[in-house]
């Protein structure tokens, strides 16, 4: 008898290998790793003919038809402690007004570890530093993140950076040091700010009590100095807390007043951020954080550069379009509030995904939602149908905005 349950445990365990089994190869590093994705994303646009910047644009219709082709291609190549990271973007992108072909490498740097605790990077890279979903307040040395797609890869700076790590016993779970040196001239970095200086950049990144906080620290000469820290920590397994906060040493900031006057004010701005994400029982995911836009303009400010904008005289105009970039920005305002709600596979709809994203401005009570519908249950294919509706009062931030409505249908195939 026990010989018998021998052989079946033996015969059930030889079942259990074949189920189970699987190739060590595939889990090795490889020395050259390619993959990327193709999106095709048609655009239809209900616009404002009553909104300030519609007129700012100069523009003539009721509707516009945007499509465009974009391509991402990511490569690594890995040769001992060396590795060249390659992460390419070219779009082409055409409505009834203008046509653009686009093409740049979002990251492009080699990148040495000759220690587990250490690591340096050189060349053009993306640094995504805090914890906010919609917004960064601590982001120093990246491209503004856009609420509306967080997850759209963003183009990086050229730049050196190092990595020290080391690990401990207790509360204090890990300690790392990431010093940046980011030079800015006419001929690369010319958009970060002034050229001809080497700034300088730090993070300090701690996790204490199973909670992750940075210090981040930037000098240089081409922005002014500024400091700020983040956190991050899970209450729960289901319940996420997180917050940044930072203080820009004089900021620069230019005004324009209802009768066209324009001036430079010069002050200290502190920026936060507090959030959190809930993931209940029934898969609905809540994202919600308020945001403090310390370099943001008042009400007041906002709605005196609309109405000049909006005057129709000739001369205003052409001064609210010389200082239009800094207004006419996503989220030029001061206070504002993001709210997500997301549902995995709602009435047993396998890989479908709806969600629901409402954006506020506190001070002008202005608003865009924007439901969205993603469906990834075709093999490396991704179809989304996203809709976004703006809505405020006259000379209000979302209400006075080029377009009234959106319709957007994307196709993203990954390879």
């Amino acid at each position: 008898m026990k010989t018998m349950a021998l052989v079946a445990c033996l015969l059930a365990g030889s079942v259990q290998a074949e189920e189970f089994s699987f190739d060590a190869g595939e889990f090795e590093k490889k020395p050259f790793e390619f993959g990327g994705y193709l999106e095709l994303k048609a655009e239809w646009a209900d616009l404002n003919r009553d909104g300030s910047l519609y007129k700012l644009n100069g523009l003539d219709r009721d509707t516009l038809n945007r499509n465009t082709a974009t391509a991402k291609l990511n490569a690594k190549f890995t040769q001992g402690i060396a590795s060249l990271n390659l992460k390419y973007s070219a779009s082409v992108q055409r409505d009834e007004l203008a046509s653009l072909r686009d093409n740049h490498f979002d990251e492009a740097y080699v990148s040495l570890k000759p220690d587990p605790g250490f690591t340096l990077d050189a060349g053009k890279i993306a640094m995504k530093w805090g914890k906010g979903y919609a917004w960064n307040p601590v982001g120093f040395i990246e491209r503004p993140k856009d609420p509306n797609d967080v997850e759209l890869a963003r183009e990086g700076y050229a730049m050196v950076a190092a990595d020290f790590i080391r690990n401990f016993d207790g509360d204090l779970k890990t300690v790392a040091f990431t010093p940046v040196l980011l030079p800015v001239s006419n001929h690369y970095n010319n958009d970060f700010g002034a050229p001809d200086h080497t700034n300088v950049a730090a993070k300090l990144y701690l996790l204490y009590k199973d909670t992750d906080i940075d210090f981040v620290w930037f000098n240089g000469g081409s922005r002014t100095s500024r400091f700020g820290i983040d956190f991050s920590k899970n209450l729960t397994s289901n319940f996420e807390i997180h917050g940044e906060w930072a203080r820009i040493r004089d900021f620069e900031q230019r005004l324009i007043d209802a009768a066209g006057n324009v001036k430079s004010v010069t002050r200290d701005a502190t920026s936060a951020l507090v959030g959190l994400r809930y993931l209940t029982q029934n898969d609905t995911t809540w994202i919600a954080e308020l945001y403090r836009n310390g370099t943001g303009y008042s009400e007041r400010e906002l709605s005196d550069f609309l109405r000049l904008a909006d005057s129709g005289n000739p001369l205003l105009v052409n001064k609210a379009k010389q200082i239009s970039p800094a207004f006419a920005r996503p989220n030029a305002g001061r206070d504002y509030l993001y709210l997500k709600a997301s549902q995995k596979e709602p009435f047993d709809i396998v890989y479908f995904t709806p969600s629901l994203t409402w954006m506020v401005n506190l001070a002008d009570k202005s608003w865009s939602l924007t439901p969205e519908l993603l469906y990834t249950g075709i093999t490396n294919l991704d179809l989304r149908l996203r809709a976004t509706w703006l809505h405020g009062k006259s000379y209000s931030e979302f209400g006075e905005k080029q377009n009234r409505r959106k319709l957007e249908l994307m196709a993203r195939f990954y390879f």
